[in-house]
């Protein structure tokens, strides 16, 4: 067992974990954070990933322990301080960049990563970005509208594939 302290959504955690214990174990068996999904266990599908000290990490292929002394943000940190959707979550729920819903927390915390990086990308450059994550639903078109919605472009002209 091993020790990691870390902020997780601004407060701190102090655990002990087993040296092999997934990031996306410890969120959502240790600290019940149950929106980061696991989908995949190989890191091919996206669902799990988070931010770690403002990158985004697919935390089925990080350990916990590698946290330690870091800053996690999760699903869960995205709402505004006052427990509103955030614009990028809000942007999801207006252009329907979600069916049944399981990718969606690792498609919003790669749009908050994406957007922090290129804040006016071009629809080319989403998908692209996207390209780590996989939604069996929606065929991506509404979710890449979506992130171009919540970076302040016109999605109008957003061809339907």
């Amino acid at each position: 067992m091993v020790e990691v302290t870390m902020q997780v959504n601004g407060k701190s955690v102090t655990k002990s974990v087993s040296g092999n214990t997934l990031m996306s174990q410890f969120l959502r068996e240790d600290l019940e954070l149950t929106g980061t999904h696991v989908g995949c266990d190989t890191s091919q599908c996206g669902a799990c990933v988070v931010h770690v000290n403002g990158e985004a990490v697919k935390s089925c292929t990080m350990f916990a322990a590698e946290a330690d002394g870091a800053e996690v943000s999760t699903i869960e940190g995205q709402a505004n301080a006052d427990g509103s959707l955030n614009v990028i979550q809000a942007a999801f729920q207006e252009h329907h960049g979600l069916q049944c819903g399981f990718c969606t927390p690792g498609m919003v915390m790669s749009a908050a990563a994406l957007l922090k990086e290129n804040p006016k990308p071009t629809e080319a450059e989403v998908r692209a970005y996207l390209s780590g994550n996989i939604c069996r639903c929606t065929g991506y078109h509404n979710i890449v509208k979506a992130i171009m919605a919540a970076s302040g472009q016109d999605v109008t002209q957003i061809a339907a594939e």
